[in-house]
C-alpha cells in the first residue's frame, strides 16, 4: 500500500510552500522512543513532526504504523516495514525497496493503541486527499465526513486548491465549510461558514449545525460572567419543584428531600423517655412539630442530613436556574440558530412540496381505479362492486405474464393490453349474463355484484393461494427521483402518474372524436333520444360496461406493481374508488379527476397529522365525505342527464 502513497506524497511535498523542514531519520532518531512506546496524550506533536519533514517516506511510515505492520531493529533502531517469512521476518525500506530478512528476536513490533491509530489517520488524511486516484480522494472525504475533526480543516483547505474533479473539489469547499463552523480558528471564521449555509436542507448541513445549540441545564447561586445562556429557567413554570430540587440534589448543593416513611423511621429510632429530641410523642401528630424534631435530630447529628419540605423550598428559591449552551461564545450560536431558523422554513415548504407530491401520486393510483367504475356508473347507473376484483384481475394477469416473459420490461408491455383484454372480456361477460337483466333495480344490482365480488376472490384464492404474488418492475423503475434530502418520488409513482395522464387523454379523444363516445354521451344525456336516432342502447352499456372493466384491469397491472398482488387487492381500493366517483360526480372525468385530487390529498394531509394511525385517517376521511356529501350530494362536478336525475 505505501508504494501507492509515494507519488502522491510528492505531489503533496511539491505543493507545500518552501520552508526548513527536519529530515525524516532524524526525526526518527530523535523521537525513536516515543514511537516505539507511543501515548495518545504524547504522540501528536511526533506525528505531526514526521508530517512536516515533506519526505516521500512519511507516508509509508505512517501507513505501516497505523496498520501495524511496522517494526525496529533492536540492534540500530531503524524502522521498517515487516511481513512473516517464516519464523522470521521480511523487510522492506521505508523508501520500498527490499531490506532482507531479520530474525524475529531481533525485530520490535510496533502495535498502537486505539487512540494513537486516529491521530495517525488523521496524519495520513492529508495524503490521502490528494491521492492520484479519485475514488480514494473521495472516501476520504467520505471518511472525514463521519468523523470530523480539528486536524482535517488544513488538509481540507489545502487539498482544494490541487484538485482536478470538479465534482470532489465542490465537496471539499463544502466540507471545509461544515468543518470550519465546527473548529475554525476565530469566531468570525465560524460565523461566516455558518452563515453561508443558510436556507441549505442538505441533512449534513443541520447534523453539523445542531451541536453548536445543544444544550445542558445549571444551577448555581449565581450565573458566572461570560455564560452563553440558551434561557432562564422558573421553577413551577420551566420546571417543577421537585425536579428543581433533584438539580440541587445532583449537582450537591442541597441533602436528599426527607421522605415521610424516613421521617418516620428516624423519629421512631429515637425516642427517649417519651420524646423525641425533647418533643413529647403525644406532639408528634403534627406535621410541623415532627419537621422540628428532625430538625433537633439532625442537629444533633443523630440522623444523616435531609430536607423537609420547607427547606427543599427555600433552597430552590436560592438558586438560579438555566440552559447553558454548549458553545461558548454567543456570537457563534446566535448565527446558527439564525440560519437553523431559515433552514428549518425551507424545510417546511420542502415539506409541504413533498406532501403535495405525495397527494398526487396517491391521487393518480385513486384515478385510475376509479376511472373504469365512473363510466358504468355514469352511463348505466349500476353500482359494481366487483370492480376491485377486475383490478384484481388485471394484477394477476401481470404476475401470469412474468411467468412466461422473464424480462420485466417487456412484460409489463405485454401484460398491459392483456389485461385490458381479459377484463373487457370479463366484464362483457358479466354484463351480458348478470347486469343487463338487472337494470333499473339497484338494490338488486348491487347484491348481484357483491356476491359476484366474493366468488370472484374465492376463485383466484383457489388458483393462485392465499399468499401475496410478486409483480417485479423492470429495473429503470427501480429507486426514486430525489430534488433533495425531502423531496422525494419512486420512479413507479411517477410511471402511475404518467399512465393516468395517458388514460385522461384516451379518454377524452375516445369520448369527443370516436363515434362510440358520440353514442355513450348521447346515452348518457337521454337514452330514449339516443335510441329514436338510431343508437342501441343495449350495445353502448355493454361496451361502456367492457370499457370501464378493461380500464380497471391496466390499473390492477400498475397498483400491483407497489402493491401485493393477492385476491384481496381489489377490495383495499373499492371503497377509495366509490368516494372518487361519488365526490367528484358520477360518470364525469373531470369530476373524477377532481374527487381523486380531493380524496389523495386530503388522506395525505390526515396521515401527515396523525401519522401512526392510518386506521383512523381513513376514519376521519370518510367522515368528511359523508359531511361533504351533504352539503355537495352531487359531487364537485355535477352530470346532467339521466344520471343527474337518477
Amino acid at each position: 500500500m505505501f508504494r501507492i502513497l509515494l507519488p502522491l506524497v510528492l505531489a503533496v511535498c511539491l505543493a507545500l510552500p518552501a520552508q526548513a523542514q527536519q529530515a525524516l531519520p532524524d526525526v526518527l532518531a530523535e523521537f525513536g522512543d516515543q514511537i516505539a512506546k507511543p501515548s495518545r496524550q504524547t504522540i501528536g506533536p511526533v506525528i505531526d513532526a514526521i508530517v512536516d519533514t515533506g519526505d516521500p517516506a512519511a507516508a509509508a511510515l505512517l501507513q505501516a504504523w497505523g496498520d501495524r505492520v511496522l517494526g525496529q531493529r533492536k540492534t540500530d533502531g531503524a524502522f521498517f516495514v515487516i511481513a512473516k517469512d517464516g519464523d522470521g521476518w521480511a523487510l522492506t525500506a521505508l523508501d520500498g525497496s527490499a531490506a532482507g530478512t531479520a530474525a524475529k528476536a531481533d525485530i520490535t513490533e510496533l502495535k498502537p493503541n486505539a487512540g494513537v491509530r486516529e491521530l495517525i489517520a488523521a496524519a495520513l488524511v492529508q495524503f490521502t486527499l490528494s491521492d492520484p486516484d479519485p475514488a480514494r480522494r473521495a472516501q476520504a472525504l467520505e471518511s472525514i465526513a463521519r468523523n470530523p475533526d480539528a486536524a482535517h480543516l488544513e488538509p481540507v483547505r489545502e487539498s482544494i486548491a490541487v484538485e482536478t474533479d470538479p465534482v470532489l473539489k465542490s465537496r471539499k469547499e463544502r466540507l471545509a465549510r461544515i468543518l470550519a463552523l465546527r473548529f475554525g480558528e476565530t469566531p468570525a471564521e465560524r460565523i461566516e461558514a455558518i452563515e453561508s449555509f443558510h436556507g441549505d436542507i442538505a441533512l449534513d448541513t443541520r447534523g453539523a449545525l445542531n451541536p453548536l445549540l445543544a444544550t445542558s441545564r445549571r444551577v448555581a447561586t449565581e450565573i458566572p460572567a461570560g455564560t452563553n445562556i440558551a434561557r432562564r429557567l422558573t421553577p413551577g413554570t420551566d420546571l417543577t419543584e421537585a425536579e428543581a430540587y433533584d438539580m440541587l440534589v445532583t449537582a450537591g448543593l442541597a441533602p436528599a428531600r426527607l421522605t415521610p416513611e424516613a421521617l418516620k423511621t428516624a423519629l421512631a429510632a429515637n425516642i427517649v423517655d417519651g420524646a423525641v429530641a425533647g418533643i413529647p410523642v403525644a406532639e408528634l401528630n403534627d406535621q410541623t412539630r415532627r419537621e422540628a424534631a428532625f430538625e433537633a435530630l439532625e442537629a444533633s447529628g443523630a440522623v444523616p442530613a435531609a430536607a423537609t419540605d420547607a427547606e427543599a423550598e427555600a433552597a430552590v428559591a436560592a438558586h438560579l436556574f438555566w440552559d447553558q449552551y454548549a458553545e461558548a461564545d454567543s456570537s457563534v450560536t446566535d448565527a446558527a440558530r439564525a440560519a437553523l431558523g431559515s433552514i428549518e422554513t425551507k424545510v417546511g415548504l420542502m415539506t409541504a412540496a413533498d406532501l403535495g407530491l405525495d397527494a398526487i401520486s396517491l391521487a393518480s393510483i385513486y384515478f385510475l381505479a376509479a376511472i373504469g367504475l365512473a363510466i358504468t356508473f355514469g352511463v348505466m347507473g349500476v353500482i359494481n362492486m366487483a370492480h376491485g376484483e377486475f383490478i384484481m384481475m388485471g394484477a394477476y394477469t401481470g404476475y401470469v405474464v412474468q411467468l412466461f416473459v422473464p424480462d420485466y420490461t417487456l412484460s409489463i408491455v405485454i401484460a398491459l393490453p392483456l389485461a385490458f383484454a381479459v377484463t373487457f372480456a370479463a366484464g362483457v361477460a358479466m354484463e351480458r349474463l348478470v347486469i343487463r337483466h338487472l337494470y333499473k333495480r339497484p338494490l338488486e344490482t348491487l347484491l348481484a355484484t357483491f356476491g359476484i365480488s366474493i366468488a370472484l376472490q374465492q376463485l383466484f384464492k383457489n388458483i393462485f393461494g392465499t399468499q401475496a404474488r410478486p409483480l417485479t418492475a423492470p429495473a429503470w423503475l427501480d429507486g426514486q427521483l430525489a430534488f433533495n434530502d425531502i423531496i422525494a418520488i419512486s420512479y413507479i409513482r411517477v410511471a402511475i402518474f404518467v399512465l393516468a395522464l395517458l388514460f385522461l387523454g384516451f379518454f377524452l379523444w375516445l369520448m369527443k372524436r370516436t363515434r362510440l363516445g358520440l353514442e355513450t354521451r348521447a346515452v348518457t344525456q337521454n337514452p330514449a333520444m339516443a335510441a329514436s336516432m338510431g343508437i342501441d342502447p343495449d350495445r353502448v352499456a355493454m361496451m361502456t360496461f367492457g370499457l370501464g372493466s378493461g380500464i380497471a384491469g391496466i390499473a390492477g397491472v400498475a397498483i400491483g406493481l407497489f402493491a401485493k398482488v393477492t385476491s384481496e387487492l381489489g377490495s383495499d381500493y373499492i371503497v377509495q374508488s366509490f368516494m372518487t366517483v361519488v365526490v367528484g360526480g358520477v360518470g364525469n372525468i373531470w369530476g373524477t379527476l377532481a374527487g381523486a385530487a380531493l380524496i389523495g390529498g386530503l388522506q395525505k394531509v390526515i396521515e401527515w397529522l396523525n401519522p401512526s394511525n392510518t386506521l383512523a385517517a381513513q376514519t376521519y376521511m370518510i367522515l368528511f365525505i359523508i359531511l361533504f356529501i351533504q352539503f355537495r350530494p352531487r359531487g364537485i362536478i355535477a352530470l346532467k342527464g339521466r344520471a343527474a336525475g337518477d
